[in-house]
């Protein structure tokens, strides 16, 4: 693990492996680099492979005031560039790693080969924003602690729960979470229009449903890949933190998708 500063901000990252081709590894809401503990390996054997911990999560320097997917995108660029990777990338991101893997892709067309997301959080519907945000303020004065029973049971469906260790580790990491900053990212999301970015990615896209999610259901991913053009849409037996509770399942699906457009 390496401690850098980029973008202005201290961030934890790891990059593994080696090959010519490096692919970027986004966590979702809540979640750290951990999130990609057994995906990241099966990867770097062929390949280079970067996974962060982003701004306000894991390690990483917290965040308060108001955050956007530009910054978000622009801490992966000043990432590569510290580490010498000028070619293009390829990504994946989960939940809210999707929508920042693909606004990346839709800011830095230059540098990216394809990307692939599973259940892509890239808003919050208008009708629900109201609900959100007030939970938000409940979870700032609280902590983590009087959302994790929710958010564990919608996102971290029960059926997928046969390696309780594995369950029990990340609602645990879960809980460590900084309030403050949990709620800053979520806001960001409230505040993000995706529309204009997913309708002109260039990039060869997979979109992955998880058909236990039940905090993105896979209506939800499906409409996202439905507005990105040529995009590919797959629905796996998986729940909203994919990386962590189905990590073969996502991975053969990536690596199926990157080989398959030569990224």
């Amino acid at each position: 693990m390496d401690f850098i500063e980029a973008n202005g901000v201290g961030l934890r990252c790891e990059l593994s492996g080696s090959g010519d081709h490096t692919l970027v590894l986004v966590h979702e809401m809540g979640g750290s680099l951990e999130s990609w503990d057994d995906v990241a390996p099966r990867f770097a054997k062929s390949r280079r492979v970067l996974r962060y911990d982003t701004r306000g999560a894991g390690l990483s320097q917290k965040v308060r005031g108001e955050l956007t997917l530009d910054t978000m995108a622009d801490d992966i660029a000043a990432l590569l560039d510290h580490f010498g990777i000028a070619g293009k990338v390829a990504l994946a991101g989960v939940a809210v790693g999707g929508a920042i893997a693909l606004h990346f892709a839709a800011r830095y067309k230059e540098r990216t080969s394809a990307v692939a997301v599973g259940s892509p959080a890239t808003g919050i519907a208008a009708e629900r924003r109201a609900a959100a945000l007030e939970r938000l303020a409940r979870i700032e004065a609280a902590g983590m602690a009087l959302a994790v029973e929710d958010s564990m049971l919608n996102g971290y469906a029960p059926e997928l729960r046969g390696d309780i260790t594995r369950f029990e580790r990340f609602r645990t990491r879960w809980l460590g979470n900084d309030p403050s900053s949990y709620a800053t990212i979520w806001r960001m999301l409230a505040a993000a229009d995706m529309q204009d970015d997913l309708a002109r990615l260039a990039c060869p896209v997979l979109v992955i449903g998880g058909s236990l999610d039940r905090v993105r259901p896979t209506p939800l991913a499906e409409s996202v890949a439905k507005a990105i053009p040529g995009a590919r849409y797959v629905e796996i037996r998986t729940g909203h933190y994919m990386a962590v509770q189905t990590p073969d399942l996502l991975s053969d699906c990536i690596d199926e998708f990157l080989r398959s457009v030569g990224a």
